[in-house]
């Protein structure tokens, strides 16, 4: 029973931070802290959990990737700009993720790394949103090549756990001049091919511990990902809404206090 909660437990928290700029890997982490649990253990089952939360976002925009695949088969400009975008943005990803994945996967195993990257990260996205002109590129496919480049660079922070994916990617398309729905969609589109490929290299990696039987088991990972997936599909409208009205403010200060908590509680334990 106490594995079984623990399964759905960290799918709730996987469907619900994955796309808000709080880093969900961040929170997953601090999760096995708190509940004790093994975390080399759990590894695999944290990064594959979030195709759940990737299939939501399939779901949600499912009109907008039929219309550009049918747009690339058609080779219509629109659709072959808006591939090329996530293509370019993608990219840095899979090189620093290839060259530096034993350096991340060192980090994964510190949780006072997290909350420091929390703290940090809520205190950029207060001086993003205080400081960034308002953006005036709207539509993924409208974003110029080089800021798709910038952005998916800046992807790649977000491989110290703690700095969130989703953040840095929004974060950074601000200060790069996009609007912030257009913002927050090429951050969400950009997270399919991103996750899809980690968690490919995940399983190839962990191949012969699937195949033993060893660690939290196939099972276990697919209800954590269809948790992750309902959840999802509730929280990534809601957030487009919210940022659209009220901006990135109150998940900065959730940041700081989340990160100053956990800091001072992993520092007396």
């Amino acid at each position: 029973m106490h594995h079984l909660l623990t399964v759905i437990l960290l799918g709730i928290l996987e469907g619900v931070t994955e796309f808000l700029p709080v880093s969900s890997t961040g929170h997953l982490i601090l999760a096995g802290a708190l509940l004790g649990y093994d975390e080399a253990q759990w590894k695999l089952f944290n990064v594959v959990i979030q195709l759940g939360a990737i299939a939501a976002i399939v779901v949600l925009y499912w009109r907008t990737f039929w219309t550009v695949l049918r747009g690339l088969l058609g080779r219509e400009p629109g659709a072959i700009r808006f591939a090329r975008n996530l293509l370019v943005a993608f990219i840095p990803a899979v090189v620093i993720g290839l060259l530096f994945h034993k350096q991340v996967e060192a980090l994964l195993a510190q949780p006072k790394v997290v909350c420091v990257a929390l703290i940090v990260g809520g205190v950029a996205i207060l001086a993003v949103e205080r400081f960034a002109r308002a953006g005036t590129v709207r539509g993924v496919a409208d974003v110029p090549l080089p800021t798709a480049g910038g952005i998916g660079v800046l992807q790649c922070l977000a491989m110290v756990p703690g700095v969130s994916r989703s953040g840095a990617t929004i974060l950074g398309a601000l200060s790069l001049g996009v609007e912030r729905r257009t913002a927050a969609e090429f951050s969400f589109f950009l997270a399919v091919p991103t996750m899809l490929g980690a968690s490919a290299l995940e399983l190839f990696r962990n191949r012969h511990e699937l195949a033993s039987g060893a660690g939290v088991g196939m099972g276990a990972i697919g209800l954590g990902m269809l948790v992750s997936f309902l959840v999802a599909l509730l929280v990534v409208r809601w957030f487009v809404n919210l940022v659209a009205r009220h901006g990135f403010a109150p998940f900065a200060w959730y940041r700081i206090v989340a990160g100053t908590a956990a800091l001072i509680w992993l520092m007396q334990r």
